[in-house]
């Protein structure tokens, strides 16, 4: 059985959003077990059918405006602390929250902890490429905006790793976004971590192509992108905003057009759907916080039923991939390799 640990009351639209997406996802797998945590009378009255689902009264929750770290030590019976620190005892598998991302990544390094060999945790998203439903993995997408080489280094490994055991990509394609595809492009810093991945390329590591420019992102040019996160932010952001744009102008153009704009949209329906499911990045279930003895999956924040659904959905799919023991396991024999090496 694979348990969540839920933030019931983190997200616009929790906790009503919340309750109803953890009854899709339960349907959806037979093996699944939700904990909700949160407001006990206000769960209650949006919880239809408590088979799996079991309520985890708290009396505090940490809203958008709280400073993160304070508000973690100061509200320990809050929604998203209680479901952290279930899972860290081992009452569930994985934590699920679309609240403060803040606070979220502060439970996960305070409360969760680290991955022994990771220095800094990667925030990665799945984002949808043009010819494939599998979509490419970006690590880090903001939680480390001033990222060192040895965070690099752990960010090729842990994407590689999650694009092997949860995505199902054999032998993943790692790319690292800069201004050109040239070696030598980009600035001393980005040419150090170009380098340094070519190396662990010829090691063996990883399947390192070398370069990549953002604009290319969604061709497929690679299976998992690594980068900084203030530039993975920067991409990411753009790239939605890019392909939001695009579906609200096709949507402005058809009621603009007239009869026979919107008698061409009607015959063009089907095409014109597929290319929106497509490109939303919804369908993928938020972020994950790589590099944590356990998930942690972060929603949006104006999640709906649906989208939270797709949250624990891939937050499921992490916790019953054993991608946080391979990953274990694998540093563990790089450490003792490189012990092994320096004597």
């Amino acid at each position: 059985m694979i348990r969540l640990a839920v933030d019931a009351m983190g997200g616009d639209h929790a906790p009503e959003a919340m309750v109803a997406g953890a009854e899709l996802a339960r349907d959806q797998h037979q093996d699944l077990e939700i904990l909700l945590f949160g407001d006990e009378q206000q769960l209650q009255a949006q919880l239809k059918d408590s088979t799996r689902i079991k309520i985890k009264p708290t009396t505090e929750m940490i809203t958008m405006e709280d400073e993160p770290v304070r508000a973690v030590k100061g509200k320990r019976d809050s929604s998203i602390v209680q479901a952290a620190l279930a899972v860290k005892n081992g009452a569930a598998d994985a934590l699920v929250s679309a609240g403060s991302t803040g606070a979220l990544m502060v439970v996960g390094l305070l409360m969760i902890g680290r991955i022994k060999g990771i220095d800094r945790p990667g925030l990665t998203v799945t984002m949808p490429v043009i010819d494939n439903e599998i979509g490419f993995t970006m690590i880090d997408a903001g939680a480390n905006a001033d990222a060192k080489l040895d965070n690099i280094r752990q960010y090729a490994t842990l994407g590689t790793f999650y694009a092997e055991n949860v995505r199902k990509v054999k032998h993943p394609r790692v790319g690292l976004i800069n201004n050109g595809s040239e070696a030598d492009k980009g600035d001393i810093a980005h040419q150090k971590m170009h380098d340094m991945l070519v190396q662990m390329g010829e090691n063996g590591e990883i399947n390192f192509i070398g370069n990549i420019e953002s604009r290319y992102l969604l061709n497929g040019v690679a299976d998992v992108v690594v980068t900084d996160g203030f530039s993975g932010n920067v991409a990411l952001k753009a790239t939605e905003g890019s392909a939001l744009a695009v579906i609200n102008m096709l949507k402005t153009g058809i009621k603009t057009s007239g009869l026979r704009g919107k008698l061409g949209a009607l015959l063009l329906k089907r095409p014109l759907q597929a290319i929106a499911k497509k490109m939303d990045y919804t369908r993928y279930g938020g972020a994950v916080l790589l590099g944590l003895q356990s998930p942690v999956i972060k929603g949006h924040g104006n999640s709906t039923a649906k989208m939270f659904k797709n949250c624990l959905d891939h937050a499921y799919e992490i916790a019953s991939s054993g991608y946080t023991e391979a990953v274990k396991e694998y540093l563990l024999k790089s450490a003792v390799t490189k012990q092994a090496t320096e004597k």
